[in-house]
């Protein structure tokens, strides 16, 4: 039997409390709900726990040697998920950060092996938009971002184009409307001797090139 289901309309500028905490109870419990980030819908789940984790990788029949970065709200959870922070990702994050660039670090001892892909390293972003944000503070700890598609199809900018293989094996919907869509976030990986860019997104190669050169 179709499991049904549960979308909650959401304001994108304000968002209401008691859905904020209804999601949030879900992914607490283990769950794993739509919601939306600055560009695309997402899938959010307890970037902790391993089974919810899973659900991701079968919901979107995703490859599981591709690690899930994680959301974050407030620099300061970086520790709960990081064995260290670099100097150089620390000039990065005070430059572009809150703002569209992932930056991969090595992963901390906590974390789900299926989140990191067996990689050792985890991607992280700090949340944009203003959903996002209150969900990750209601929830307590940092949630997972994936994009709300299936693997190797686009990501959906307004709910009418999720996709119903995710709609259907979801336990939530958060409608925020129609959101930027564009290009996704650059992917920086912050682990070696120097920055290494995985994925040109929205801040551009030349745009991370110029900041380090004024570095010096």
């Amino acid at each position: 039997m179709r499991k049904k289901r549960k979308y909650l309309k959401v304001d994108p500028l304000c968002p209401q409390p008691d859905m904020i905490e209804d999601a949030a109870q879900i992914i607490r419990t283990g769950g794993v709900i739509c919601f939306p980030t600055t560009s695309l819908y997402g899938l959010g789940a307890d970037a902790f726990n391993a089974h919810a984790v899973e659900r991701i990788f079968g919901i979107k029949g995703r490859d599981h040697h591709k690690p899930i970065l994680v959301l974050i709200q407030d620099k300061q959870e970086l520790e709960k998920l990081v064995r260290r922070i670099p100097p150089m990702a620390e000039y990065i994050m005070q430059k572009f950060w809150p703002g569209k660039i992932t930056l991969v670090f090595e992963a901390g001892d906590e974390l789900p092996s299926n989140l990191t892909a067996d990689t050792g390293k985890i991607g992280v972003r700090l949340a944009l938009h203003r959903v996002a944000a209150a969900l990750i503070q209601a929830v307590g700890s940092p949630i997972t971002a994936t994009s709300a598609n299936v693997s190797g199809t686009p990501g959906c900018s307004k709910i009418a184009d999720l996709d119903a293989q995710i709609a259907d094996n979801v336990d939530l919907v958060l409608d925020a409307g129609e959101l930027a869509g564009g290009k996704g976030s650059t992917v920086l990986d912050v682990t070696g001797e120097f920055p290494e860019i995985l994925r040109e997104g929205t801040v551009s190669a030349s745009d991370i090139l110029h900041f380090f050169n004024k570095q010096g």
